[in-house]
């Protein structure tokens, strides 16, 4: 599994009637991975996970893993709110063609270390497949620090990566104080990704990304390669749109923006809604002035 550069964290393609779309998802992985990607996260947050059953998040990953072949690794969600769903979902995707795992707290339930490393930890042994844990306390209330992460990684080899989305850049170093290269860290907030690869960050779990993937992989390379001209100046056009990752309406704004660049539809499953008055109002001014002013 390549735990680096940039992987799109997917929207699940949905058709009007709710059911998933699966030769367009097709499609959109295979312009993900076109695109200079090295990877895809299936059923995560902004897969609408919390609106998939099981079974339609194991034909999702399969779909994924059909479209791109051995071009890239397919990384399944695992937002599951019991351990025991979490650790079937690991087993099945791994049958299904999955690489890797991207491993949630059971955010429902959101309690004391002991049982968040509990559940970690289960999932971690009941598979052989690498592992990324998907640090977000923002949204999920659970918080791994630096120290327990670490303390994770000493115990689980094929523990791989971490996704941190606390939005605190000083997160990156502090896990690297502790484990060196033994984990890579990655960046799961789209607005933070240029402080957080100059921090040492070595991957990007993009949300934008499934609207904008040359520029997603352009930004990251400038960020990466030091090249802080380029890299400034397309993140100046870019962030405006990268901050609606960062909101409770992430999904219905990046599907948005997806169908309005000609490569999704809009639609998304109950209790979210399609966009409308202010929310409405934002995604298209926000779009129409990055359209009106591409970077030169």
């Amino acid at each position: 599994m390549n735990w680096t550069g940039v992987i799109p964290a997917l929207t699940t393609n949905l058709r009007a009637s709710g059911a998933v779309d699966h030769p367009a998802l097709a499609r959109h992985c295979r312009w993900m991975i076109d695109s200079g990607c090295t990877g895809l996260v299936c059923c995560g947050s902004l897969g609408e996970a919390a609106t998939l059953t099981f079974e339609e998040k194991i034909a999702v990953a399969a779909t994924c893993v059909k479209a791109v072949g051995r071009r890239a690794p397919v990384v399944l969600g695992l937002a599951s709110l019991s351990t025991e769903e979490a650790v079937a979902l690991a087993k099945a995707g791994a049958k299904a063609g999955c690489e890797g795992l991207m491993i949630l707290p059971p955010y429902v339930y959101s309690t004391d270390w002991r049982e968040m490393k509990a559940h970690v930890s289960t999932v971690l042994k009941s598979t052989s497949l690498d592992g990324m844990l998907y640090n977000n306390p923002p949204a999920y209330k659970t918080d791994f620090t630096p120290v327990q992460i670490a303390e994770l990684a000493a115990e689980h080899p094929n523990l791989k990566a971490v996704k941190e989305s606390s939005g605190d850049t000083r997160r990156v170093t502090a896990i690297q104080a502790l484990v060196g290269n033994r984990l890579r860290v990655l960046v799961g907030m789209d607005d933070a990704i240029v402080e957080g690869t100059y921090a040492g960050a070595v991957g990007w779990i993009a949300g934008l990304v499934n609207a904008f993937p040359a520029e997603s992989v352009a930004l990251f390379d400038y960020a990466s390669r030091g090249d802080k001209a380029r890299a400034a100046a397309l993140y100046a056009w870019f962030l405006p749109l990268l901050r609606l990752d960062t909101v409770p309406k992430f999904v219905q704004y990046i599907k948005w923006i997806q169908a309005e660049v000609g490569r999704g539809t809009p639609f998304v499953r109950a209790p979210r809604l399609p966009l409308a008055g202010e929310d409405l109002a934002l995604a298209k001014s926000t779009l129409s002035e990055a359209l009106a002013n591409p970077v030169k």
